[in-house]
């Protein structure tokens, strides 16, 4: 036993030995890594496909879906839907589609409320939407969601005086769009806030049209805290001095 002990310290303490062991032992690090990486970058992964072409505000169901496999390192760089849940009952994107064969990227997909026209699915009879032109500013660096009940203010001139006060009281936000037309909320992000919708009453909405007209008139959205959302009661004029400011200087024909 001592001998064979003897033997391999000397064996172990010849420099030749040392560095061929060292050798092998790289050889075998970098084997391993590069199996490793190459396994990786070929395990394939199950993603669903669309197996026809599907348009614009198309819905997608489960038999739009077939699947094939795919390289996982593919998954990295590319914003691929992987879970057939997240396609389901989801719509295709507006000023998109998907060809027969293609993959289901993150920014195609859409559910329903996030597609322009699906609040006018929404609207109650004897109601119309209204659009506020707004900027980043007015909405308090897009801090003005859709669901929120806000108020909305008006500012006016008269013979040098400043008129101010609540035109409406308790206006719940539909959707808030950019300069397109695009839901600001969306998964693509840095998109600037140009548009608050609302549904109103068509008394409302005429009053709101007609400080379109009076260039002496500006519309502010004015946003408040959660319980006043929750606590909302109906939509109403704040103010009826500037209902007759805004009639005396509109004259409708309806």
């Amino acid at each position: 036993m001592g001998n064979l002990v003897n033997t391999l310290k000397k064996f172990l303490s010849n420099k030749n030995t040392v560095t061929i062991l060292g050798v092998l032992a790289g050889v075998i690090v970098l084997w391993g890594f590069y199996s490793y990486r190459v396994n990786k970058a070929v395990n394939p992964v199950r993603v669903p496909y669309a197996n026809k072409a599907l348009s614009a505000q198309d819905q997608i169901t489960q038999d739009d879906i077939s699947y094939m496999e795919v390289s996982s390192d593919m998954l990295k760089t590319a914003k691929v839907i992987t879970n057939a849940s997240q396609l389901v009952g989801y719509y295709v994107n507006v000023g998109t589609s998907i060809p027969e064969g293609g993959m289901f990227y993150q920014t195609q997909v859409v559910e329903k409320k996030e597609l322009p026209d699906s609040i006018f699915d929404e609207i109650p009879d004897g109601y119309t939407i209204y659009q506020l032109k707004v900027n980043n500013d007015l909405t308090y660096g897009n801090s003005i969601y859709p669901g929120n009940r806000i108020d909305l203010y008006m500012k006016a001139t008269e013979n040098g005086r400043i008129i101010y006060g609540k035109l409406i009281e308790s206006i719940e936000v539909l959707a808030v769009r950019d300069s397109s037309g695009q839901n600001v909320f969306d998964e693509s992000s840095g998109r600037t806030p140009a548009l608050l919708l609302f549904a109103v009453p068509e008394e409302l909405s005429y009053l709101l049209r007609a400080s379109e007209y009076v260039s002496e008139a500006t519309i502010y959205p004015i946003p408040r805290n959660r319980n006043y959302t929750a606590e909302a009661g109906e939509t109403i004029v704040g103010n009826e001095e500037l209902v007759q400011y805004l009639e005396a200087r509109v004259i409708s024909y309806d």
